[in-house]
């Protein structure tokens, strides 16, 4: 059944009303979305030109969720606001026209709940509108979610008999998937001299304690010369967040952190005070090798922790012996036990990996589905088996298929399953990828290649939690995790209209991003000496070394076959090496097989020219049905005689069908 106006209107009368705020300058489109909006039974609570009017209404009338046009009246535009509105934890979405695309990169970087393209239709709104709220319901739920775990996280440790380097490396551990640092200090403001504990995180789970003679050796000063700057040092009596010209002005104020930061190669940190038994002034300090890390939203998930963070600073100082540490959170030398657990197969200490590794431990505990981006090559397999491995549904199946490589004509049956004699050939009942997967998680690889009537039936699937096997006569309610990659830009086959705008959103709730090898190649040499331990296993030989040559070889080369082009190489490396050494590596096949792509060249269609693309491609796939089931009316839902009408407008003829 499809989802008309009225089925969602039916949806939202169910409950209270949605109330909707509408920030647009143009007053006619403004009153067509409200009518849209109104006919679908949500509440609009009013209609604002300006950022400013925005603000005063939002003060006033606390709407849900807000339509937000970029280019508003007046000094401000939306996507000011939209960082405004992203503070105050109020969903939105874009409206469009023909920005620009830095406007549209600038716009994303918001994380808008959808865009709307002018001028647009009513389907358009209610399912982009749909969408949003699906998307913020899981948002808030997640926030929730990761909450609750740190909360229990950081009272494992107070319940504890770790001693205080220990436990604070036990914190670090915990906090870090949250807050994210390359380091952490920690210590009283109120001491005379410099008493602050540092952690740095060396990569994905092995953090080092620096102390005031550890950090002496590293700054090459002595600890009497660092105690003189810490008294000097400015102290933050509120929680606050440095960044670009304010840190560089606190570090000025703060010359103990210009010390760390000089050090550390820092651009960010976060600072974040307690007061113990109203007397004692406790910090933490967040710092980041990149800019612009720290937000609002981390400021929030420290402020809910503040009793708890009290409660595991009075503890860890009063009682420095430690009698039997725990099992759960024991950890020595800066390494947890198991600190690769979960992560079996993917190998890498680069920052860009342990930010995959963080949301990858961020993400796995719920059920909220991810799109894992990434080149091909680049392991975004071995993430999909990360996040199923550390989930809950660990013990159940795995179920992985390759969208690319479906035929057509079994799609159906492959993925939700027949009955006896439901078509020539079908022998017995058959139970499809879903149904097996029932309780575990299925892996959608290669996503984009999937055609777009498929992507309706994976739609209502996704939509309704049940399938029905062809020749089925009633549903079947499954319980699936979805997980799905690619390597396409889908927001690009949104636009041509290869990949359909509401699964996309449906898909896109938890993006990760997976780097090319070529962006992380601090991560090579683990990499190829990995391929070269399994291979020469395989082989039955004792693993050869890399020269200093062949090392700086596959360093200075640019990978875009990434990893899977460099486990080939290595592979074939070890063949053609009789020694103990491998002295060279050819690259030049590699080459030919992995050319540079060339840049297509970019040129601007009217909005006719795309939508006679968009109805051209869907009638070849239909090869030229019209109306009926599977017809290109149904799937452009629309109806049978406007479609004919727009063929003829746009001239399009049978033959080139």
């Amino acid at each position: 059944m499809k989802n008309s106006p009225d089925n969602r209107s039916q949806a939202v009368s169910s409950g209270f009303k949605k109330r909707i705020l509408i920030v647009e300058d143009q007053f006619i489109e403004a009153h067509d979305l409200q009518l849209i909006l109104e006919k679908a039974n949500y509440e609009v609570t009013g209609i604002a030109r300006s950022v400013e009017q925005a603000l005063e209404q939002i003060e006033v009338e606390k709407p849900d969720l807000v339509f937000l046009d970029i280019m508003l009246k007046g000094n401000r535009n939306g996507i000011e606001l939209a960082h405004i509105l992203k503070e105050k934890y109020i969903g939105f979405i874009f409206i469009s026209a023909n920005s620009s695309k830095t406007v549209l990169d600038q716009a994303k970087t918001t994380q808008p709940y959808g865009f709307i393209v002018k001028p647009f239709r009513d389907q358009d709104v209610l399912t982009t509108l749909e969408i949003a709220f699906y998307r913020q319901q899981y948002s808030l739920e997640s926030q929730l979610l990761q909450q609750f775990q740190l909360q229990a996280a950081i009272t494992e440790i107070i319940n504890s008999n770790l001693k205080k380097e220990d436990a604070l490396l036990a914190f670090a551990k915990a906090v870090q998937t949250f807050i994210p640092f390359d380091y952490l200090e920690a210590g009283f403001a109120t001491a005379t001299h410099y008493d602050n504990l540092g952690i740095v995180r060396r990569n994905l789970d092995q953090y080092q304690i620096i102390n005031l003679q550890k950090l002496s050796q590293i700054a090459v000063l002595s600890e009497k010369e660092i105690n003189d700057t810490y008294r000097k040092s400015k102290v933050d009596k509120e929680p606050i967040i440095y960044s670009e010209e304010a840190l560089i002005n606190n570090l000025q104020e703060a010359p103990i952190k210009a010390l760390i930061a000089h050090n550390f190669g820092i651009k960010s940190y976060l600072v974040f005070p307690l007061s113990i038994a109203s007397i004692q002034h406790y910090h933490f300090t967040f710092y980041s090798r990149n800019l612009n890390v720290y937000s609002q939203e981390h400021l929030r998930i420290l402020s809910s922790l503040e009793s708890l963070l009290c409660q595991f600073v009075a503890k860890i100082y009063s009682k420095e012996e430690v009698s039997s540490p725990p099992k759960k959170t024991e950890v020595k030398n800066g390494k947890s036990v198991n600190a690769n657990e979960g992560f079996e197969g993917i190998i890498g200490k680069s920052s860009q990996m342990n930010t995959v590794f963080n949301y990858i431990r961020k993400v796995s505990p719920s059920d909220t589905s991810v799109l894992v981006l990434g080149e091909s090559g680049t392991g975004k397999e071995k993430i999909a088996q990360s996040i199923h491995a550390l989930s809950p549904r660990k013990d159940k199946p795995l179920v992985i298929i390759n969208c690319g490589a479906i035929p057509e004509n079994l799609a159906e049956s492959l993925l939700f399953g027949h009955e006896k004699g439901a078509f020539t050939g079908a022998l017995d009942r058959r139970l499809g990828k879903f149904e097996l997967a029932d309780g575990g998680t299925i892996f959608l690889d290669e996503i984009g290649e999937m055609s777009l009537e498929l992507q309706v039936k994976l739609l209502r699937v996704l939509q309704e939690r049940e399938i029905e096997r062809v020749g089925g006569t009633s549903p079947i309610k499954i319980d699936v995790r979805i997980i799905a990659a690619t390597n396409k830009n889908l927001e690009e086959e949104v636009a041509a209209g290869r990949f359909r705008m509401d699964l996309y959103y449906r898909l896109h709730v938890f993006p990760i991003m997976v780097p090319p090898l070529k962006k992380r190649k601090e991560d090579i040499p683990d990499l190829a000496n990995h391929f070269i331990a399994v291979y020469s296993e395989k082989m039955a030989r004792k693993a050869p070394v890399l020269s200093d040559f062949a090392l700086q070889q596959i360093m200075d080369y640019n990978w875009p076959g990434n990893i899977r082009e460099l486990e080939h190489v290595m592979q074939r490396a070890i063949l053609l090496t009789d020694g103990n050494t491998i002295k060279e590596i050819e690259l030049s096949m590699s080459s030919k097989m992995h050319p540079e792509p060339v840049q297509d060249s970019f040129s601007i269609k009217t909005i006719l020219e795309n939508e006679r693309d968009y109805i051209l491609y869907i009638l070849k796939k239909c090869n030229g049905k019209i109306s009926g089931a599977g017809g290109a009316a149904e799937i452009l839902d629309i109806h049978p005689s406007t479609l004919n009408s727009k063929i003829k407008k746009l001239e399009i003829k049978k033959g080139i069908i």
